[in-house]
């Protein structure tokens, strides 16, 4: 770890009011929310450096990892991962990274997770720690997908891998320790985008949909931006500029937004999905997009669990290890996640 970053981590260790101070001079408050002091103070560290939509795709790669591994907790204990590669289309393999809990509940379904990032950046520690909070709570197994990204591929390759990745999970959860042929999805940003599609692919071509579907800062509609792109658009880590440079990278020449397998939220018939929850980040071009689709499902009978971070920024799941409320939040969201496990009823193959 580099004298800087230390000295970084030790000054997040100060009160709030002094955190403030050193980030800006006051607390940044938009629409009636305040943003955390801990993530300000980490903001106006990160005003000058270059906007990702400023690099080539393989540096906002590099850049982002960087930066991520030294805000990320350590792995939760009590939790065993493994990497391997699983078949996709017979031209290539998908790697995935497999999380047991040592304290797994057989009767809990196994969860395959996508991780954030615009679908062009991203990989397996992205969510690594997230993932094993998340395994520990629930007490589930979990694959979490490294599908492909753009611009080297371009929709809807990720997603394929990401609809394949859930089938083979169904395939192969009794392998897992897990009930055979059920599952429940998850993801952040790009992922939730991801979650909310594969969920309703499967309703669409009537094959088993997860039992639970788990979106964070999702992108539901990118046909149209909403007030949320304008009130927060500045904001660190995703900027509307940084959001729109991300589509940019993964749409094909042309391509219809409207899509429902690009824009979710313009699916009409929503009322066969399953139970979702929701969560949103205050300080977040998205929040608007996510609270939107709860609604949405809300009105069409989908039983909805949505809630607002309203002083944590986009990409919060990655900040465990130096934002206290960001480690919160998370816990919360895993705890949100193992109550609706709670209510599952799956029958016994027996």
């Amino acid at each position: 770890m580099s004298l800087q970053v230390t000295i970084a981590k030790l000054l997040l260790k100060l009160p709030g009011n002094l955190l403030y101070k050193l980030g800006g001079g006051k607390p940044v408050e938009i629409n009636g929310r305040v943003m955390d002091p801990q993530f300000q103070f980490i903001a106006h560290g990160a005003k000058n450096q270059p906007p990702m939509s400023s690099m080539p795709a393989a540096d906002a790669r590099a850049a982002s990892a960087m930066g991520l591994e030294m805000f990320a907790d350590e792995p939760v204990s009590g939790v065993e991962w493994r990497n391997q590669d699983i078949p996709s289309d017979g031209k290539h393999s998908i790697p995935v990274r497999i999380y047991q809990p040592n304290n797994q509940d057989p009767k809990a379904p196994v969860m395959v997770y996508y991780h954030f990032g615009g679908g062009v950046i991203g990989d397996l520690e992205t969510c690594h720690v997230f993932c094993t909070i998340l395994a520990k709570r629930v007490r589930c197994p979990i694959v979490s997908v490294d599908y492909r990204l753009a611009p080297e591929h371009k929709f809807p390759a990720g997603l394929n891998d990401c609809i394949d990745a859930y089938e083979w999970a169904l395939r192969n959860a009794a392998s897992l320790g897990a009930p055979a042929g059920v599952a429940t999805m998850g993801g952040d940003s790009m992922g939730g985008n991801f979650t909310a599609i594969v969920t309703q692919e499967m309703m669409r071509e009537r094959k088993p949909k997860p039992l639970l579907q788990l979106l964070i800062y999702p992108a539901t509609e990118l046909e149209n931006e909403f007030p949320s792109y304008t009130a927060f658009g500045e904001t660190y880590p995703l900027s509307a500029d940084t959001m729109r440079w991300f589509m940019e990278q993964y749409l094909p020449e042309g391509q219809d937004r409207s899509d429902v397998r690009l824009s979710p939220a313009r699916e009409t018939r929503l009322e066969d999905l399953p139970p979702a929850i929701i969560v949103t980040a205050g300080f977040d071009p998205l929040v608007d997009d996510g609270a939107a689709y709860a609604e949405l499902l809300r009105r069409s009978g989908v039983d909805v669990t949505y809630k607002c971070y309203d002083g944590l920024a986009h990409g919060f799941t990655a900040f465990t290890g130096v934002v206290k409320e960001a480690r919160k939040a998370c816990e919360e969201i895993a705890g949100m996640v193992a109550d609706a496990y709670a209510d599952f009823e799956i029958e016994d193959d027996d």
